[in-house]
């Protein structure tokens, strides 16, 4: 099948590359699992160099579109774009991100009153006690990834490789959502309301681990709707 492309002209090639390739994935040019074109005949339907289309695949390899086999070519492996979701939810509010963190972390924390161990247990302590408290952090992204540390680990506890999987792709936002509680606006939920979490997973009681999150994240979420409505 002969493709037609119109050269790219903007200035970033290879990103505009991507841009070309992957709209002519999802419009279905290419069944899953067929080669696409060779990387000579890429660079002259996109009209840019070898080397732009070679970071293009790259790319798209990357966010698990295309499968590149030594030897044999880059071929279609999936046409679900993971890139578009995670850039809508960077686009969401922060009120709409700690709604999403939440449900995530109440789920998480269910399961976990499930499924915990006394490894686990000892795990999450452990980790609120390298967390420490924001107040006495002198280093906010080592602290932020040092909580980002403790509820990752929650949500292992889970024993939910979606979940897991979830919170993996979700991290960036969930980051940044962390980094807004450590302004004046939105406040830091204190060590007492993440040790109630913890507390609350060992009584195996999920009504009881459901709860604590929510209070965890009550005072963030009532900051938030005040700054939208004032």
């Amino acid at each position: 099948m002969t493709i037609r492309m119109q050269p790219l002209q903007k200035t970033n090639l290879a990103d505009t590359a991507v841009d070309a390739i992957r709209a002519e994935i999802l419009g279905h040019r290419w069944a899953i699992g067929a080669r696409l074109p060779n990387e000579a005949a890429l660079s002259a339907m996109l009209g840019v160099s070898r080397g732009t289309v070679r970071e293009a695949v790259r790319v798209l390899a990357a966010q698990g579109l295309l499968e590149t086999r030594q030897g044999s070519g880059t071929y279609l492996l999936s046409r679900t774009d993971a890139a578009r979701p995670l850039d809508f939810a960077r686009r969401a509010s922060l009120r709409d991100r700690f709604e999403a963190r939440c449900a995530l972390d109440v789920e998480a924390a269910r399961l976990a009153a499930l499924r915990h161990t006394p490894a686990t247990l000892a795990r999450l302590r452990a980790l609120l006690a390298a967390r420490g408290n924001s107040a006495d952090a002198e280093d906010k992204s080592a602290f932020i990834a040092r909580d980002l540390a403790f509820h990752q680990a929650v949500v292992a506890a889970s024993g939910n490789r979606a979940l897991v999987e979830l919170f993996d792709f979700f991290s960036a936002s969930i980051t940044e959502t962390i980094a807004a509680t450590l302004g004046d606006d939105v406040p830091e939920p204190d060590m007492a309301a993440h040790v109630a979490i913890v507390d609350a997973i060992a009584t195996g009681d999920p009504e009881l681990a459901d709860a604590a999150v929510r209070r965890f994240m009550a005072p963030v979420m009532a900051a938030l709707d005040r700054m939208l409505n004032s």
